[in-house]
């Protein structure tokens, strides 16, 4: 199972550092301990550093098809709707937030057109009956009939569903013990139980002990597994973020990023807009993830969004700044590996108060300003 391998790979990455046969998964610079979180549903989870969570995944949808959002994301994969977006449904336009356990997806309006995530979105289920059915219900199909929208199903304990813009999802069956014990987003409960991973497709060939680096360097996350085609990071306790080559080759178009010149802001360093899909995630220790990747020059603002960090007290006073580009730190000069929009969050408030925003039902031990 999806369970099983993940704790698998995180076992013989801790059993090699404990020889001595590899570098442990936070042997670099970046001193933030790695902490192994269990439950008793789960006690064997992976190592974990000081990313804690993979919290959204932010893709375009195309404007005006709040239509299809509602289909696809609320009636047949009964995400849960946020509340904090739930009048929007009545508006019929705007961004809606669609949450999946301690996980959600933010789904704004595309300029005019949707995204396509270079990439798959895994979700886990207790079953997948009530899915299987929903797959043919005819007013649900009614609506995604026509668009991209397709299903593969072998009759397992696994489907592969392409959303009606041409993202592609793998749903898997999982126990409750993948649910993730820190807390939920808010609204009403999902029918997925959590995000256990997300893969982002980039070109055969890549960088990947590069990716792997940039992790660990900046953001303190372990590498649970890294090859000449993968490489599988740990951004939570039953989290994995991979980097995988496309499995249509190398002549897959291949694009994280659309930026755009959207004018300067007086008196602010200019940026160009990114309006292509971000990750966000919740890290324990913002300030020192800040100063590691300003000290590579990768900290990035983005003007599409009004919250901007330009200094490290700023993005305290925000908790959050982003980065774009993935770059080797033993190799800076090569450029980036890709760009990829990351909204790195603090899981605490300058004062040590919880974010509003955070999942988390406290603040998990070590988390600091």
């Amino acid at each position: 199972s999806l369970t099983m391998s993940r704790i698998a790979t995180a076992l013989v990455v801790v059993v090699l550092a404990a020889t001595g046969l590899i570098a442990s998964p936070n042997a670099s610079a970046f001193s933030a301990p790695v902490t192994s979180f269990a439950s008793s549903t789960n006690p064997q989870a992976q190592p974990v550093g000081s990313i804690l969570i993979l919290d959204h995944l932010n893709i375009n949808h195309e404007k005006g098809r709040h239509d299809l959002l509602k289909a696809f994301y609320f009636d047949l994969l009964r995400c849960a709707v946020d509340p904090r977006k739930e009048e929007n449904i009545a508006k019929g336009s705007k961004t809606l937030w669609a949450n999946v356990g301690a996980s959600q997806f933010h789904l704004p309006e595309g300029k005019p057109d949707a995204q396509v995530f270079d990439g798959l979105i895994t979700l886990s289920y207790p079953n997948l009956e009530g899915l299987r059915e929903r797959c043919e219900d005819e007013t649900i199909r009614s609506v995604l009939d026509g668009t991209k929208f397709r299903v593969e199903d072998t009759g397992g304990d696994e489907m592969h569903i392409t959303c009606p813009f041409g993202s592609q999802f793998k749903i898997v069956v999982e126990g409750e013990g993948e649910k993730d014990p820190r807390g939920v987003q808010k609204g009403g409960p999902s029918e997925g139980l959590s995000m256990p991973d997300l893969t982002v497709y980039v070109p055969p060939g890549s960088n990947f002990a590069g990716i792997a680096r940039f992790y660990d360097a900046v953001l303190g996350a372990p590498t649970l597994d890294c090859g000449d085609a993968c490489c599988s990071i740990s951004v939570g306790p039953r989290q994995t973020l991979t980097f995988a080559a496309h499995p249509d080759g190398s002549d897959a178009p291949i694009s994280h990023d659309d930026l755009r010149d959207e004018g300067e802001i007086e008196g602010k360093p200019h940026y160009l807009s990114n309006y292509g899909p971000h990750i966000s995630m919740y890290v324990a220790d913002l300030r020192k993830c800040y100063h590691k990747a300003s000290e590579l020059r990768l900290c990035y603002v983005n003007p599409r969004f009004k919250r901007r960090s330009y200094t490290v007290e700023e993005a305290v006073d925000e908790c959050m700044f982003r980065c774009l580009d993935i770059v080797d730190p033993e190799d800076v000069n090569a450029g980036p590996i890709l760009k990829l929009e990351h909204e790195i969050r603090s899981v605490v408030t300058r004062d040590g108060s919880k974010y509003k925003s955070c999942p988390f039902d406290g603040v998990p031990e070590g988390c600091v300003v």
